[in-house]
């Protein structure tokens, strides 16, 4: 027995002696958004590292490294000196990007030298994760524009030219694919029911070449079930909101229908945009024979 209370009163001590730890770390609060790696971070809790990171979210601090992973908050605005091209070209031509505020594009630019001082080049992969309205699909854009910026700075003006086609159809291949695979949820209007692999080719000069992109688990169900006040895939609203008289005849769409599987369908949104969706695809040499007989197919399904 008298061991037992030993042990808990030592046990005691240890949480009195923890509890005044994070009380003193959280204590200065005006040098919490300093801390820009959660790894100096101590003690690590949950309260310390949210606390850091919320303050570093009022700094205007919206990237935060994790050691060799980087935190991104969503600032929710548009921040166009965030990713401008001058910014690009900091990262680029530091002796040491992970000396500089962490970024996105610290990581992209340690990602292309490590391609860069292979001998043998070794493929290289940036994974995205992240919640619902987390910025997954703007932070993909930003890492596009990121290599198309580093390539297009070291070739040929005819090569800027290969370069830019690339990124403007891997960009316009975006609001495709949003178009048929996101849809509005509770807690984001444009939120991807799928998930997809960009990859980037390089030649042997470290130029770009190609891309390809894969898509995978296409939430299907959500055709046939959309949970209250969420709504179907975008595409489905594009076609009855944006399609033609012509068109409408054409695709059996009478106006002022109701359909089953358009839910919330009075709601509009910016992801609604029939001619955004349709202008990519002809972008991407789908032309408006096979256009139509994609939007046939979309509403039989």
């Amino acid at each position: 027995e008298n061991g037992q209370r030993e042990d808990s009163l030592i046990q005691n001590d240890l949480s009195e002696s923890f509890e005044e730890e994070v009380r003193a770390f959280l204590g200065d609060e005006e040098k919490l958004h300093l801390f820009d790696d959660l790894t100096k971070v101590n003690p690590v809790t949950t309260m310390t590292v949210l606390k850091c990171l919320q303050a570093r979210y009022r700094a205007n601090l919206f990237y935060t490294n994790a050691g060799c992973s980087l935190v991104a908050l969503n600032p929710f605005q548009p921040i166009s000196c965030l990713y401008s091209p001058e910014l690009m070209r900091e990262y680029h031509v530091a002796l040491c990007p992970q000396d500089l505020k962490p970024h996105i594009f610290a990581v992209a630019e340690q990602t292309y030298r490590n391609v860069q001082k292979q001998m043998d080049p070794v493929n290289q992969s940036i994974i995205v994760s992240g919640e619902s309205g987390a910025g997954k699909t703007w932070t993909s854009r930003c890492l596009m524009k990121f290599y198309a910026s580093v390539a297009a700075s070291v070739i040929s003006p005819e090569g800027n030219q290969t370069v830019e086609r690339i990124e403007k159809r891997v960009l316009d291949s975006n609001p495709v694919m949003e178009a048929f695979g996101n849809a509005c949820t509770l807690r984001n209007n444009n939120s991807s029911r799928f998930g997809k692999y960009i990859q980037l080719q390089l030649d042997r000069f470290h130029h770009l070449t190609g891309a390809s992109i894969q898509t995978f688990l296409l939430e299907k169900t959500r055709v046939a079930y959309q949970a209250p006040n969420e709504r179907n895939f975008h595409i489905f609203y594009q076609i009855t909101k944006g399609a033609t008289a012509e068109e409408r005849l054409e695709w059996n769409l009478p106006e002022g229908a109701e359909y089953r599987w358009l839910p919330n369908s009075e709601r509009n949104l910016e992801e609604d945009s029939f001619e955004v969706t349709r202008g990519a695809m002809f972008h991407l040499g789908i032309d408006g024979a096979m256009q139509s007989n994609i939007f046939k197919v979309s509403r039989d399904t």
